[in-house]
């Protein structure tokens, strides 16, 4: 068994024996899996990428609705500007749209889990160079919002002067690498949750008897259960890859494709899952509505797929025709 995996078991029996209904995050706090791959040296708990997406991925196939993600983003991004987690947790503005203006960081974003964290964390561009921001909540406009699966999505407003705020200089190019890793978690969550969906579909089709018989035996429905097992394989084979090739160092082609693949495996896996349960599947008290929540939920963070579509456009057409075989059989 490799680390990953005996960390991946120990989330999976932490979350199994969390009871319905119960916020899992004082559990996962305090056995400090949010801050899996980030340094000691800063306060995490150590380990690399592929730690924490062994995390992530049990934490999409329980729907776990915590700010685990964010303050996996959260704790990488102080390490990297050289300050240390303080244990609690994070929130990160996901893109653009904030900037430092006399003195003052000003703007407004959507902000996974603001009200609840300790600190809500911004990259900026100061003078050409990207900064670390981290303010308070209480330092800034909060309007609590949920988006459609029921979790924290608030809308923050920024005014406040940059002095009054916790900054320090991050490395050349962190922009960019804040939306490759805050794609790359949705995307490990999304293959979580997809493995869960084939699973759950499995399990009804199978305890579910029509004129005498599983409905699992009809033709119809073998086709829905292939059609959700496979969405599930190429969304874990996506994850993988890309959580491989960022942990080498780089990635960001290698993201943007699991994005593409994982969005295309969403829509049809969670269609054909519904189709296979029926009118079971959209009941509040069955769990199938809430993975699909979730699913559809996280196709709009950190761009959506049709971004990442035309980002991989202009890199492929910029590159040349002779680097496009090299680069997709790598």
């Amino acid at each position: 068994m490799t680390g990953q995996d005996l960390l991946a078991e120990t989330v999976e029996r932490l979350l199994n024996a969390t009871p319905p209904g119960e916020d899992p995050w004082v559990d996962l706090a305090a056995g400090g899996f949010a801050w899996v791959s980030v340094p000691e040296s800063a306060g995490g708990s150590g380990g690399d990428l592929r730690d924490a997406a062994s995390v992530l991925r049990v934490a999409g196939r329980h729907a776990t609705s915590a700010p685990i993600a964010e303050t996996m983003l959260g704790g990488r991004l102080l390490a990297g500007a050289g300050l240390k987690v303080s244990g609690g947790s994070l929130a990160v503005v996901p893109g653009p749209g904030l900037a430092v203006v006399d003195g003052r960081l000003t703007g407004s974003a959507v902000v996974a889990w603001a009200a609840e964290a300790d600190q809500v964390l911004a990259v900026v561009d100061l003078d050409g160079s990207p900064v670390l921001a981290a303010a308070r909540p209480e330092q800034l406009g909060i309007e609590r919002r949920l988006n459609m699966a029921d979790e924290p999505r608030d809308d923050v407003r920024f005014d406040v002067a940059l002095s009054e705020l916790v900054t320090a200089p991050l490395p050349d190019g962190a922009a960019d690498d804040l939306q490759r890793d805050g794609c790359l978690t949705r995307v490990v969550l999304a293959a979580g949750a997809l493995q869960a969906i084939s699973e759950m579909t499995i399990d009804y089709t199978s305890q579910r008897r029509q004129f005498g018989r599983p409905i699992a035996t009809f033709q119809a429905v073998q086709h829905h259960l292939v059609a959700v097992a496979q969405s599930a394989v190429r969304a874990s084979m996506a994850a993988e890859t890309a959580v491989r090739t960022v942990q080498g160092g780089g990635g960001a082609w290698e993201v943007a494709a699991a994005r593409v693949i994982v969005d295309e495996a969403t829509i049809e896996g969670t269609r054909a899952a519904h189709q296979a349960h029926g009118a079971m599947g959209v009941t509040r008290e069955y769990g199938l509505q809430r993975y699909t929540r979730l699913l559809w939920a996280w196709r709009h963070e950190y761009r959506q797929a049709r971004e990442w579509r035309r980002w991989l456009g202009s890199e492929v057409a910029s590159s040349g025709a002779d680097a496009l075989w090299p680069r997709i059989t790598r």
